[in-house]
């Protein structure tokens, strides 16, 4: 039965501050702890109002130093905006903070648009060196070699484990060739899903990291005491997908009545494709969904995402489904 994870992006609600989104990460990640989930991970996105996260190393440290005993990291730190020098001393300086807490996980988008990488000061180009990157950090992460002259400072010699984040089978490729962990972002772009798995581990090698396949599948889940009520948190998360089909970007909104109101039938079926792995509902119902997408993917780990507007709601949603996992594993 696969683990159950979180990744927080930080949401910045209508109305609130991001000092209001990095606590309630916070206090998010602390009762997760209590619950039971495995990691904890944050998200690197620049130039977006509605996420807090964008010095996602900073904001690791935040958590892990207000946490005890559950993984966190990143999900992930896109590698095309830094040098793997950089990576690898926030990471060891983490890992020395944190020593077998630390997740990297490592994305080859820049999580913006190009006017914000170039404000970044990154080259456009800079995600055709990702595999050659991934290695260089690999290196400056493992044992120090003799002649060796450069040094990452923490870093050298803390092998903090490393995941490949992908949405098509580059990233699925790429993990199976270097033997790493694998996870794909199907809770916002799941239509290669099925095929990236099947292509990481028919492909997989295994490594001195890791012996067998580790994939991870992202699902977006609102647990609530009613049917009704879990769908309409959902409608926050509906409409800023809406609004990103839209082209425009926003604080996370409210959740609304009538959701069909709100888009037109081509941006309702763009943010519908967009949002297809999804699990909305009571515990019940969202039990029968995630079953069938355990099912079909044989996922290794469930990371969950949960954009839900009412903090206290949300707390109870990740509550609700940590107790899902007994039930779970006798499917």
């Amino acid at each position: 039965m696969p683990t159950f994870s979180i990744l927080d992006l930080a949401h910045i609600i209508q109305g609130a501050t991001p000092a209001d989104a990095l606590g309630n990460s916070l206090d998010l990640a602390q009762h997760a702890e209590r619950w039971g989930y495995c990691r904890y991970w944050l998200a690197e996105h620049h130039n977006m109002t509605g996420i807090a996260s964008a010095a996602t190393a900073v904001v690791i440290g935040h958590v892990a130093a207000g946490t005890k005993t559950i993984r966190v990291g990143a999900g992930g730190i896109m590698l095309p905006n830094h040098s793997p020098m950089v990576i690898a001393e926030q990471f060891g300086t983490l890992e020395a903070l944190f020593p077998g807490r630390i997740d990297l996980g490592l994305g080859r988008a820049p999580g913006t648009d190009q006017r914000t990488l170039r404000a970044l000061r990154r080259d456009s180009n800079s995600a055709e060196s990702f595999p050659q990157d991934v290695l260089e950090l690999q290196a400056l992460l493992g044992p120090v070699r003799s002649g060796q002259s450069v040094q990452a400072v923490p870093g050298a010699g803390t092998n903090v484990p490393i995941w490949i984040l992908g949405s098509s089978t580059f990233g699925a490729q790429l993990a199976a060739m270097l033997g790493l962990a694998y996870a794909f972002a199907s809770h916002f772009a799941p239509d290669a899903l099925l095929t990236a798995l099947k292509v990481y581990r028919g492909a997989f090698k295994p490594s001195d990291r890791l012996a067998q396949p580790l994939a991870m599948v992202g699902v977006n889940v609102v647990v609530a005491e009613t049917d009704a009520e879990a769908r309409r948190l959902f409608t926050s998360a509906q409409q800023s997908f809406a609004s990103l089909v839209r082209g425009t970007r926003g604080q996370l909104p409210p959740p609304i009545d009538d959701i069909e109101a709100f888009w037109s039938p081509a941006e309702k079926a763009q943010a519908s494709r967009m949002l297809s792995y999804s699990a909305i509902g009571t515990p019940e119902t969202v039990r029968r969904q995630l079953a069938l997408i355990i099912e079909q993917t044989a996922a290794d780990e469930l990371m969950v995402v949960s954009a839900i507007y009412d903090h206290a709601a949300r707390l109870r949603s990740y509550e609700l489904l940590a107790g899902l996992r007994t039930s779970l594993d006798s499917e």
